[in-house]
């Protein structure tokens, strides 16, 4: 599968909508022009704070609040239901600066569960806080709330329905999208500093209480400013079994290998063997980019100092969807 790998000397942010995208058969073109909005809008985000000179951490919270504010994609507003019919919200942000990073899982009521991870880092001794206790401190912060039919859509409804029915007679579910949705970025600043944010609803019927790899550090998300900044899409469990994001950091720090090598290795060579469906976007301190997925495609794109909002969803170059 495709990766991009680019050299840069200025900024540089990538995005993922999730991996495992809605079937080429099942894709309308509206739908798709709508995919490819999102995905421009959330990457204009993190453009604007980056050309301002803003930090990386701040483009790549931007670019994921954008995103969890787009029902197509799985995270805040477009969050999948547990098997109970619950939405439980996990997110992550690292700053590869001092590896500084935050957490929270199994949440419902902040509107931008990105933010809510940022608030843990920013404002607590700890890491990650998980379920009630989170939602208070949440409170505390003074975050925006909003009530549950904010985060109700009806296709995420109507796929936990479709998915229990299937549990039900047995059959397996093929649709990859509804196993592994997230959205995350990935940003280099001006100054050189790397920051990862993710954000997600989990798994379609996900066990109530379960956790993925998103708000997990070194398995969804990482950020180191000596080796890259990664956030991860798939199948959560295997990628927490095999520390992927921390993986890629490790072959690039100890190996000697290139972000695209280690990308690649990690994504292709590793975590597809075990199970491990899905892909990653990634960013290193040299402000190369790399895209790798091993699934039927990954909602995904890059925009640099020139402006151009690059985005795609199957196994094809990025284009300019504006322009094309």
């Amino acid at each position: 599968m495709p990766s991009t790998t680019t050299p840069g000397n200025d900024f540089a942010l990538a995005i993922h909508g999730g991996a495992g995208t809605i079937l080429r058969s099942k894709m309308t073109p509206e739908r798709e022009a709508a995919y490819h909005t999102g995905l421009r809008r959330a990457l204009d985000a993190g453009r604007v704070v980056l050309a301002d000179n803003g930090s990386a951490l701040d483009a790549a919270t931007a670019a994921v609040m954008a995103l969890e504010d787009e029902p197509l994609f799985n995270a805040g507003r477009g969050a999948v239901y547990t098997s109970a019919g619950k939405q439980e919200m996990d997110a992550a942000v690292m700053d590869g600066r001092d590896r500084s990073a935050g957490a929270i899982a199994g949440i419902c009521g902040p509107r931008n569960p990105i933010l809510a991870a940022r608030a843990v880092m920013e404002h607590s001794g700890h890491v990650l806080l998980i379920g009630e206790s989170a939602l208070e401190f949440c409170r505390q912060q003074g975050l925006a709330f909003e009530e549950a039919t904010y985060f109700f859509t009806e296709q995420r409804w109507q796929a936990l329905q479709e998915t229990l029915a299937m549990r039900q007679s047995g059959a397996v579910d093929q649709d990859e999208s509804r196993k592994h949705g997230t959205v995350g970025a990935v940003a280099r600043d001006r100054h050189g500093n790397l920051a990862a944010a993710t954000s997600t609803g989990g798994m379609t019927a996900k066990a109530p209480g379960r956790v993925g790899d998103s708000p997990m550090i070194g398995a969804g998300t990482w950020a180191d400013n000596e080796t890259c900044a990664v956030s991860a899409t798939g199948h959560g469990e295997i990628f927490i079994r095999y520390a992927a994001a921390h993986e890629i950091a490790s072959r690039m720090r100890y190996a000697g290998q290139t972000l695209d090598q280690a990308s690649r290795a990690v994504v292709i060579d590793m975590l597809a063997p075990a199970g491990g469906s899905g892909g990653i976007i990634a960013v290193d301190r040299a402000g190369n980019v790399s895209l790798p997925f091993n699934c039927s495609g990954m909602y995904r794109g890059i925009v640099r100092q020139d402006g151009r909002l690059l985005t795609g969803i199957y196994d094809e170059p990025l284009v300019d969807f504006h322009k094309a």
